[in-house]
């Protein structure tokens, strides 16, 4: 790590949801835009059903949704940066203690976003609840944990790729 302590490395990690949070509050318009074709679909998929042809051609439509979403995501976080893959291996290189902290941090929000809250809380309803629960969770979850995971997920690349030093310590 070359002078590089844990908490430095942990700072690094910490430094992508931040910055984060901040794209995801300049940009929640089109973010949450974006992501309310999968929230329609996830609720009436769930709730209601769709059947055959149609239920495979609204995934279709959640999934060129979701592209877009990081498409634009990608564009507006690198717009007006110089973005190099030779610093991305580099920073992968330098700062793989980092990696591995933003790997245990997105690991958490997993076990409390989609274990804890579809399954665990979901478990605990009664039957006749769960459908409209989980429905109505994944409408919630698309705009807030699905987007705001894409945004760090590119905020992750974003850090490791830009041409400009990472600030340390």
């Amino acid at each position: 790590m070359r002078g590089m302590g844990v908490v430095t490395e942990l700072r690094l990690a910490a430094e992508v949801p931040r910055w984060a949070g901040r794209f995801y509050l300049r940009h929640w318009a089109v973010i949450v835009g974006l992501s309310l074709v999968a929230s329609v679909q996830r609720l009436v998929a769930v709730n209601w059903g769709l059947p055959g042809a149609l239920g495979f051609a609204s995934e279709v439509v959640v999934l060129a949704a979701r592209v877009l979403l990081v498409v634009v995501i990608w564009r507006l976080a690198t717009r007006g940066e110089r973005v190099s893959w030779a610093n991305a291996r580099s920073f992968a290189t330098r700062h793989w203690p980092s990696l591995l902290w933003q790997g245990a941090l997105l690991s958490v929000a997993f076990l409390v976003f989609d274990v804890g809250a579809e399954q665990v809380v979901g478990g605990l309803l009664p039957e006749s609840a769960r459908q409209t629960y989980l429905a109505v969770l994944l409408f919630v979850k698309n705009p807030t944990v699905i987007a705001f995971t894409f945004v760090w997920w590119v905020g992750l690349v974003r850090q490791a790729a830009v041409s400009r030093p990472v600030p340390v310590g």
